[in-house]
C-alpha cells in the first residue's frame, strides 16, 4: 500500500467519524427542539417557539443529510449539499447569537461549521463516495 493510499484511507475514516458525530449531534438536537424544547437551557427558546421548531426541522434534515446518502450510497453528493446547508445554518446561528449579545455562545457553531467545511471538501475532493452500482 502506497503512502497516498494510506492517506486517502485515513482521510476517509476521519470523514466518516466527522459525518457520524455531526449527524448524531444534529438528530439529537432536532429531537430535543421538536419534542422537549422546555428541557433545553438556551434563553432564547421561550421567546421564539417558531424558531425552535424551524431550526429543529433544519437540524433533522442536516443530521440525515450528513450521513444517510453516503451510508446508503444513494445520491451521496447530497452529503456535500447537506454540509453546505450546515455551514449556512451555523453562520445564521452565529449571527443570531451575536445579535443577542451572546457572542460567547458561537464557539460550538464555528466548530460545527469548520467540521462541515472539512466534510464538504473531503467528500468532493479527497474521498468521494461512488453511488451504488458504479
Amino acid at each position: 500500500m502506497t503512502s497516498e493510499q494510506k492517506t486517502s484511507k485515513t482521510i476517509n475514516i476521519v470523514l466518516w467519524i466527522a459525518q457520524v458525530l455531526l449527524a448524531i449531534t444534529f438528530i439529537w438536537t432536532a429531537s430535543m427542539k421538536l419534542f422537549k424544547p422546555s428541557d433545553l437551557p438556551w434563553p432564547w427558546i421561550p421567546e421564539n417557539p417558531n424558531l425552535v421548531k424551524a431550526t429543529g426541522v433544519l437540524d433533522l434534515l442536516a443530521g440525515i443529510g450528513l450521513a444517510l446518502p453516503a451510508v446508503l450510497r444513494i445520491q451521496p453528493k447530497l452529503t456535500v449539499y447537506a454540509s453546505y446547508g450546515t455551514i449556512a445554518l451555523m453562520i445564521s446561528a452565529s449571527v443570531f447569537h451575536i445579535s443577542r449579545d451572546e457572542t460567547s455562545s458561537i464557539g460550538f457553531n464555528i466548530f460545527v461549521a469548520l467540521t462541515a467545511v472539512f466534510i464538504a471538501w473531503g467528500r468532493q475532493k479527497k474521498a468521494l463516495i461512488a453511488p451504488k452500482g458504479k
